[in-house]
């Protein structure tokens, strides 16, 4: 069951570099800011900033669940807390992107699937403990 957990955990965090690219790197790309975040060309030079600051907070989160994916087993106690902090924050901002906007439920389910998962798997392991 750990090893669910660590693999979901990582799927996650792979998401969320993903996104960091879109937004960090490949944001001025009209296939990017337009086709995915729907944003007009017209409108990149003051969306841009944002979007590269929200990029960076999901490759903060991607790297929280990867090395929490990573180091759950050697150092129990920070791999558990990276993986529920990174994972929970993951999935909380996905209810809010759908809460705010219910045409961004593709978006949300694909950013916060795994790590709802990873977070339920963990639970499951934590009553089965």
């Amino acid at each position: 069951m750990l090893l669910v957990v660590q693999i979901l955990a990582a799927l996650a965090g792979l998401v969320h570099v993903y996104i960091w690219v879109m937004e960090t790197v490949r944001f001025s790309d009209p296939k990017v800011h337009r086709g995915v975040f729907k944003t007009d060309t017209a409108d990149l030079a003051a969306v841009k900033p944002w979007a590269a600051n929200q990029g960076w907070y999901n490759l903060f989160l991607a790297i929280g669940a990867l090395l929490g994916a990573a180091l759950v087993r050697a150092e129990p106690a920070v791999g558990w807390t990276l993986v529920v902090t990174a994972c929970g924050s993951m999935a909380l901002a996905a209810l809010v992107l759908v809460a705010t906007d219910r045409s961004m439920l593709a978006a949300a389910a694909k950013q916060g699937l795994f790590p709802l998962l990873a977070l339920v798997f963990s639970g499951v392991l934590a009553v089965a403990l």
